[in-house]
Formats: structure tokens, sequence, C-alpha cells
């Protein structure tokens, strides 16, 4: 009765720590990142040496190292340099790059699926920047979402990382509470539990939102 009582109790703050903390941070985090994903895929596709050079040098060493480690350079090492963050500074900013180098290989292979289609567009007036915005982009985005939905769940679970430089999320949160309450079994299994339900809402909304894409690509193909 007593640890029943104590998962009840411990229950909200962790559900808080997720709505207020988590989803925040994998929300600023997934957006910003997908802009710098999209940036690096261009610079991967460009023909201009330098550029694709330094995009996949940025992409091999964030997918080549832990993402913990990342966090650790971000918050510790970089005060040995004179730029010193705060903890949630530092975990958007570690989240984002890393978001950034594996999404702009899944944009890169979205882009890439989409034939050409040039041409047919210089015939309509439309200039190159505007086939891209225009046509090229929206049915890459339709390619790209089931890949990106799974990214950004991802993402969530990925924020637990940020509670080893004191980020008061959902696993910080269940940590400061083992320090009180010393049931680490009942209360991990409890922070668990809380991540599953998050995912598992962001696993329904992504169905959602494929299925309705789904419609459109299928009318783009047709």
């Amino acid at each position: 009765m007593e640890n029943i009582q104590l998962l009840v109790d411990s229950f909200w703050p962790m559900f808080k720590a997720g709505l207020l903390i988590s989803v925040p941070l994998m929300l600023v985090s997934f957006v910003v990142g997908l802009v710098l994903a999209f940036v690096l895929a261009l610079m991967r596709m460009s023909k201009i040496a330098p550029f694709k050079a330094i995009a996949w040098f940025v992409v091999w060493v964030i997918r080549g190292t832990p993402l913990l480690v990342q966090i650790y350079v971000i918050y510790f090492g970089l005060p040995s340099v004179g730029l010193v963050l705060d903890p949630i500074p530092s975990a958007i900013l570690a989240l984002v790059i890393s978001q950034g180098a594996y999404n702009s290989e899944v944009i890169r292979a979205a882009l890439g699926s989409i034939p050409k289609q040039f041409e047919a567009c210089r015939a309509l007036g439309l200039n190159k920047l505007q086939t891209m915005a225009q046509v090229v982009i929206p049915q890459a985005a339709l390619v790209a979402v089931p890949s990106l939905g799974n990214s950004f769940i991802s993402l969530l679970k990925d924020t637990s990382l940020v509670s080893s430089i004191t980020v008061a999320e959902i696993l910080m949160t269940a940590k400061s509470i083992i320090a009180v309450k010393f049931q680490p079994l009942l209360l991990y299994c409890e922070a668990a539990l809380v991540y599953l339900i998050f995912s598992t809402v962001l696993t329904q909304l992504q169905g959602m939102l494929e299925k309705k894409l789904g419609k459109h690509l299928v009318d783009t193909r047709v």
C-alpha cells in the first residue's frame, strides 16, 4: 500500500516535468535541428566541393560519436575556451546538432528520390528556386515524414540524457525523488512508464499524419 501511494505521489511530478521540460525541449530541438538538417542536406548535394566536405565532416563526426559525449563537450568542455552555457541551452545545442546531422541524411535521400522536374517547370515559367520551393521540396517532405517522425519520437527518449547536466526533465525528476524515497526500482520503472505514455501519444499522432499525407502522396503520383 505504501509503494502504491509512493507511485501515485511521484507520477505527477514526472509527468509535469515531461510536459514542461522534455516535450518543449524535444519540439525546439527538432524544429531548429530540421533547419540545420536541410542546410546540411543541400550542402551535401551541392556541386561546390568545400560545402560538400564541410557537411560530410559534420555528419561524420556527429553520427560517429555518442550524444552523451557531445552533451559533455558542450556543457563541460566549452567553458575551458571561455564559452559558458546554462544546462538548457547546452541541451538544446547538443540535441539540435545531433538532429541536424541524422535528419540531413533523411532529407538528402528524400530530395534525391524526387525526379528532377526543372525542364517541365521552366516551361511553366518557374525558375530553379521556385521549382525547388514549390515542387521538389513539398514532394520530398511527404517522402521524408515517416523517417522524420521516427526521429522525432526517438528525440523524446534522447532528452533523458540531458539529466546528466542537471536539466530537470523526467529522468532527473525521478532521480530527485529516488534520493529522498530510496525506491530506485519502482521509480525508475515509473519514469519509463511516463516516457512510454508520451511516446505512445506521439506514435499515434505520427500514424494519423502519415495516413493524411499518404493520400496527398498518392495524388501527386497519379
